[in-house]
């Protein structure tokens, strides 16, 4: 894949870029625990993937991956790196500002670190679409894979669980040790399902505590939330697919809107 980076560009270049196109994209992450099996960057790994394919096939720019996220339940486990969110709105804010100055005016947030990052992306996403009257979107691999979910035989939206282990499996194998997966399938609480594909009412969702983490941890030997041994390669290509195509379509808007 050969994505046009921002940072691999030299200024002139993206000054060129900016006399026929204002949009780019900004993949953002984490950085936290994903199981014995998973890399610590699997979140970011997700919106990597996605922003780079995406740019490979339309020419828009993507800025660098941010590499951090709001993973406090996650520090239970050596090697998380959490950033607090009233930090990460400025970050993000601060991004968006950056490149608008300099003429971008239509950004599309990949999101890889699923609900727990959308609160202070939406916080900041309003506040650049009031205060620099650009537009932003924030694509979200959960909320984008609602149609093919079912197809694919994906279980509930989890941590290190199939959908995200399937996605690795496809773009980052030699990542991913399989044979240490171990599930721990998600217990019915009421009015509590944190899937969006889930039809039925729920309660917002709020993040564990490390306490939460570490009850698991107790249990299972290890903090992951779904059935990870479900997961195939094939299936990750399937849903990475979808999610391509459909940020395609997103950036396709952007261009006319």
């Amino acid at each position: 894949m050969s994505a046009n980076w921002l940072q691999e560009k030299s200024w002139p270049h993206v000054a060129k870029y900016l006399e026929s196109d204002n949009r780019i994209l900004l993949p953002v992450g984490s950085t936290e625990q994903h199981g014995v099996f998973s890399p610590l960057g699997t979140d970011t790994y997700v919106a990597l993937t996605l922003a780079e394919e995406a740019s490979d096939r339309t020419g828009v720019l993507s800025a660098p991956p941010l590499w951090f996220g709001w993973s406090p339940h996650h520090l239970v486990r050596p090697g998380t790196l959490s950033i607090r969110a009233e930090v990460l709105i400025e970050v993000l804010s601060d991004l968006i500002k950056s490149l608008a100055e300099h003429g971008f005016t239509r950004f599309c947030v990949v999101n890889g670190h699923r609900i727990v990052n959308i609160p202070w992306m939406q916080i900041a996403a309003e506040r650049a679409q009031r205060e620099l009257k650009v537009k932003v979107v924030l694509f979200d691999p959960a909320y984008m894979s609602k149609e093919i979910h079912p197809r694919l035989g994906f279980g509930p939206i989890g941590h290190a669980e199939d959908i995200e282990t399937s996605h690795m499996l496809h773009r980052y194998p030699h990542f991913i040790d399989l044979g240490k997966a171990g599930d721990n399938p998600h217990q019915e609480r009421m009015h509590y399902h944190l899937d969006p594909n889930d039809p039925r009412d729920t309660l917002c969702y709020v993040p564990a505590t490390r306490e939460d983490l570490a009850k698991t941890l107790a249990g299972t030997g290890d903090c992951v939330g779904g059935t990870p041994t479900r997961s195939s390669a094939e299936k990750g290509k399937a849903y990475h697919d979808h999610l391509v195509a459909r940020l395609i379509e997103v950036l396709d808007w952007l261009k006319k809107n």
